[in-house]
């Protein structure tokens, strides 16, 4: 019964109403607490396509909206994605093992999960878990040498005793893991949560689509940035050229909005760039945090950006 009633309040966040008048706070905090591990972003892709009046989605699986008509033509995008895990296999005694999903991952990612709240997601929707603690009893005398915890060493519970059991929760081999979110406010403005930095700067772009553009603009919420931009060059390639293209990131800065111009590759093909860099702390890590004064900071930018100024 707890089982259930966890995994319905995690797809009941994930499903509520949003809308993009929602105070930033608020909004960035829902997105913080949805998932979206790279290949499987369809559930927050949902969310967002529900929010966005026209949105339209690509073979990519991209959340795309158009504003405005004419020149120039623009575009501007926020990644979905996030680093995770998948079901590697299932044990007899309704264990599951892990693999780590393909594509870019923080240092140390997978010995941030050892011990941790995790949620599966199944064919019928969230199933909290948590990852097994290695025996103290059976690791005296590890020396410093030993190799540190990977997500080949995990063992997932999740409270079933069969593989039988496993299987009537909708899991099976591939299904997604991420990181149990719950974000956190603290501070007088802080959000902490996994991939905050994304998040906000997700939610300080659906707030600032409100502006009236200059031209036309394109805003994208793309999937697999982790993997080679896939996403991205979906979207400019099946819609471009483009007079200007901006990539929404969070990251450590000096500045709330750090900004550079860039030039990536992809299978052959070169975009250049200019990369929105939303300042955070604690990178990479399950309270990577967020001012949400800066993330105000970056709507107003994006909002002055598609009116025609920079």
């Amino acid at each position: 019964m707890q089982r259930r009633i966890a995994a319905g309040l995690l797809c009941t966040l994930a499903a509520a109403p949003l809308s993009a008048q929602q105070p930033l706070g608020d909004l960035a905090g829902r997105l913080a607490a949805m998932s979206a591990p790279v290949g499987f972003e369809a559930m927050m892709a949902d969310s967002l396509a529900r929010m966005m009046r026209g949105a339209m989605r690509d073979r990519a699986g991209n959340v795309i909206v158009r504003l405005g008509s004419g020149s120039p033509k623009r575009l501007i995008a926020c990644p979905m994605d996030e680093p995770g895990w998948a079901v590697g296999g299932i044990r007899s005694d309704g264990y599951l093992t892990l693999r780590r999903l393909p594509g870019r991952t923080p240092p140390m990612f997978d010995q941030q999960v050892e011990g941790q709240r995790v949620t599966v997601w199944g064919a019928r929707g969230a199933v909290p878990a948590v990852v097994a603690v290695r025996s103290t009893h059976l690791t005296r005398g590890r020396t410093t040498e030993d190799t540190p915890f990977t997500s080949d060493n995990a063992f997932v519970d999740v409270g079933a005793r069969t593989e039988e059991e496993v299987r009537s929760l909708g899991i099976r081999v591939t299904s997604p893991v991420t990181a149990a979110k719950r974000p956190h406010r603290y501070g007088r403005s802080r959000l902490a949560a996994p991939v905050a930095g994304r998040r906000a700067a997700c939610a300080a772009l659906l707030r600032a689509s409100s502006q009236g553009p200059r031209g036309t603009v394109l805003i994208a919420f793309v999937v697999e940035q982790g993997l080679g931009m896939r996403g991205l060059f979906t979207a400019v390639n099946a819609l471009g050229p483009f007079d200007d293209v901006v990539m929404l990131e969070g990251d450590t800065g000096a500045e709330p909005v750090g900004m550079r111009r860039d030039t990536v590759t992809a299978g052959g093909a070169r975009l250049v760039l200019d990369r929105w860099r939303l300042r955070t702390r604690f990178g990479g890590t399950p309270v990577e945090t967020v001012d949400l004064g800066d993330a105000e900071e970056l709507e107003r930018r994006l909002a002055a950006w598609i009116g025609g100024g920079r």
